[in-house]
């Protein structure tokens, strides 16, 4: 058994948005490196992203799957239990191993599962190592997919996950360079309408299960206000105007 005041080490490690070539070599180490990896899983027992990404660099004997209610948007409390549960299991693996992985979706630093872990397991274990490994987003997949320049010159860049409501995303889209906006497949008709009211339908674009089979990448004006898969991104580009280096 480690010395777990002194070893114990929990690594969030960021596998990007589904393509297994988007991970980095960094990442593709640590997952490697851990003693066990860590995964998401959703209670419906179905795998995710995170869980395929990780297999095509480890075996599924390293892998530890650990249930999170994922898809719970509206008990509160039956989410945090959920990240308890999940902190007292990787707790329990990191005395028993001393190094262990957390594999996410995009990166552990962006709208992650992986930073309330890391909080319940540092209180359960005094003394752990919390590092993590940048990984590619959802936004920058979609860019290189679709073409969308996500800024240039002095442009801003907003962030917004649309679960903070439609009208969060309005205020964005009337504000300056450009918008991205994560986790709208639910509120797809809300989004097409925001993006009609504030005139920044032409250019935006949205994608889901990128590099994936079922990839889709589109233009914005093609959304008919039906359903979306959850984890939909969009992209609607800064206005630009005065041709090439207007902002530098």
């Amino acid at each position: 058994m480690p010395d777990v005041m002194s070893s114990s080490r929990l690594v969030g490690v960021g596998v990007g948005p589904g393509d297994p070539e988007l991970v980095t070599v960094k990442g593709v180490n640590a997952l490697r490196a851990a003693d066990v990896v860590v995964v998401p899983v959703m209670d419906t027992g179905e795998r995710g992203r995170a869980e395929a990404t990780v297999l095509h660099y480890v075996g599924a004997e390293k892998v530890v799957r650990v249930v999170f209610a994922l898809n719970e948007r509206t008990d509160r409390a039956r989410r945090e239990a959920a990240w308890d549960a999940t902190g007292e299991r990787v707790a329990g693996l990191l005395r028993e191993y001393g190094s262990v992985a957390f594999a996410t979706i995009g990166d552990p630093n962006v709208y992650s599962t992986f930073t309330y872990l890391a909080q319940t397991v540092g209180e359960l274990v005094p003394g752990t190592v919390v590092e993590t490994v940048p990984g590619i987003t959802a936004m920058q997949d979609l860019a290189a997919r679709s073409g969308a320049v996500l800024t240039e010159g002095t442009e801003p860049l907003t962030l917004v996950p649309v679960t903070a409501g439609a009208a969060v995303l309005k205020d964005a889209l009337n504000g300056p360079g450009t918008v991205v906006a994560y986790k709208f497949g639910r509120q797809a008709a809300e989004v097409a309408e925001a993006l009609r009211e504030t005139g920044r339908l032409d250019d935006a674009v949205w994608g889901s299960a990128l590099g994936l089979p079922e990839e889709s990448v589109r233009a914005a004006a093609e959304l008919d206000g039906g359903p979306l898969p959850y984890l939909s991104t969009l992209i609607a580009p800064a206005r630009r105007e005065g041709g090439r280096g207007g902002k530098l």
